[in-house]
């Protein structure tokens, strides 16, 4: 019970992180890690997948919450996204060098911490909401 309600109050806490996200990446850019164009490119081409990724966590988070029986194939497309979101993430930035920058980015510093915290939440919420067998 404590762990069902837990996953699903950080799954809608995350829904709303992603909607601050974007709402910063579009009027202020504090979370931007670069304004070159190639960058610009790539991070918005993922408000669209985000969203569907946020209104599954959303999903998920209230129907846990509520206990409903839709709780856990919504939590399985939650987690599945940000398993997906999280690797493509994590490959863009390996591949463009992206992560030492870190060392002096707070934006960087900000972008690892929401690669793990989304790799950490999407493997909880795969586990919690997988279909066991009964005994």
């Amino acid at each position: 019970m404590i762990a069902r309600r837990a996953l699903g109050i950080v799954l809608i806490l995350g829904a709303v992180v992603t909607a601050l996200y974007w709402w910063s990446y579009f009027t202020g850019g504090d979370v931007r890690v670069s304004d070159a164009r190639w960058y610009e490119a790539f991070e918005s081409s993922f408000p669209v997948a985000d969203g569907w990724m946020a209104l599954c966590m959303a999903a998920a988070g209230t129907g846990l919450l509520a206990n409903r029986a839709w709780a856990k194939p919504a939590g399985l497309l939650a987690g599945s996204a940000l398993i997906f979101l999280t690797a493509m993430d994590v490959t863009f930035n390996v591949e463009n060098g992206l992560y030492p920058l870190a060392a002096t980015n707070d934006a960087m510093k900000a972008e690892v911490a929401i690669n793990a915290a989304t790799a950490v939440l999407g493997v909880w919420t795969i586990l919690f909401c997988w279909p066991r067998q009964s005994a």
